[in-house]
C-alpha cells in the first residue's frame, strides 16, 4: 500500500517553515511549550469559526508569546475600533495562564497579530471554508464542488485544484467520497507549492470531511549574487 504523506509536512526545510518557532532548553519546557500550542490552535479555531482564518503561527522570544494570524477577513477578528482583537487577546491570554503558568511571565500579555489574505482563492484554508459554507447552507454538494474549482482555477497564480468531499452526501444513507480535479497537482515534487487543507461541514444529518489541494506553481532558490569591489 501507498504512504500517504502530509503536503505541508513533506516540504518542510525546503520551500515550508515551521508553524511554531520557539526553542526549548529542557524537556519539561519543551512539554509544556507544545500542550500550550495545540490549546492556542483549538481555543482560536473554534473561536474563530466563520472568519476564514487559514493560518495560526505561534513565536516565542524572550519572556513574550506572539500569535500570528492569518485571515480572508480582518474586519471580523479586529471589530469596530479594534475592540473583538482587545478582547480575543485577554481571552487568549487567560487560556496560556490556565495550560501552563509559566508560559507567560507575570502581567504580560500575548502578542496578537493580523495578516490579511489577499488572494482568499489561492489558500486552501479559505477555500475549504467556503466549501463548507456552501455545504452547511444546504446547497447541493456537486454545485458547491463545481462553482468553487471554476472560482479558484480562474485565479492568476493557481496552477491545479483538487476538491475532495467524503461523508453522507446529499443525506445517503451509506456515506461515500466525491472529488473534482482541475488542472495538475505533482505531490511527489518539492519544489512544487502546494497548499492543503482540511475542513469539516456540520450538517443535521452528519459531519462531511473536505480536503482541499491547491497547486501555485513551482519554487525556485533565490540565486545570491556576490558583489565584488
Amino acid at each position: 500500500m501507498t504512504h500517504i504523506v502530509h503536503p505541508y509536512a513533506h516540504r518542510l526545510g525546503i520551500i515550508r517553515d515551521w508553524k511554531s518557532r520557539w526553542f526549548a532548553a529542557d524537556k519539561k519546557s519543551y512539554r509544556d511549550n507544545i500542550k500550550v500550542d495545540e490549546t492556542i490552535r483549538r481555543f482560536l479555531t473554534k473561536r474563530l469559526r466563520g472568519t476564514f482564518t487559514s493560518g495560526i503561527e505561534i513565536e516565542r522570544g524572550a519572556g513574550e508569546l506572539r500569535v500570528i494570524l492569518s485571515t480572508a477577513r480582518p474586519g471580523l477578528v479586529i471589530g469596530r475600533s479594534g475592540e473583538n482583537s482587545v478582547k480575543l487577546r485577554k481571552e487568549l491570554t487567560a487560556v496560556v495562564r490556565k495550560t501552563s503558568p509559566t508560559a507567560l511571565p507575570t502581567g504580560k500579555l500575548v502578542k496578537f497579530d493580523i495578516n490579511e489574505v489577499r488572494q482568499p482563492e489561492t489558500d486552501a484554508a479559505v477555500v475549504a471554508y467556503m466549501v463548507a459554507e456552501g455545504l452547511e447552507k444546504r446547497m447541493p454538494f456537486r454545485r458547491v464542488l463545481k462553482q468553487t474549482v471554476e472560482k479558484v482555477i480562474a485565479a492568476r497564480e493557481v496552477e491545479g485544484v483538487r476538491i475532495a468531499l467524503s461523508g453522507r452526501l446529499g443525506g445517503a444513507e451509506m456515506s461515500r467520497k466525491e472529488e473534482l480535479k482541475k488542472g495538475r497537482i505533482p505531490l511527489q515534487t518539492f519544489r512544487a507549492d502546494i497548499d492543503f487543507a482540511h475542513e469539516q461541514a456540520y450538517l443535521p444529518y452528519g459531519v462531511l470531511g473536505i480536503k482541499v489541494w491547491i497547486y501555485r506553481g513551482d519554487k525556485y532558490e533565490e540565486k545570491k549574487t556576490k558583489v565584488t569591489n
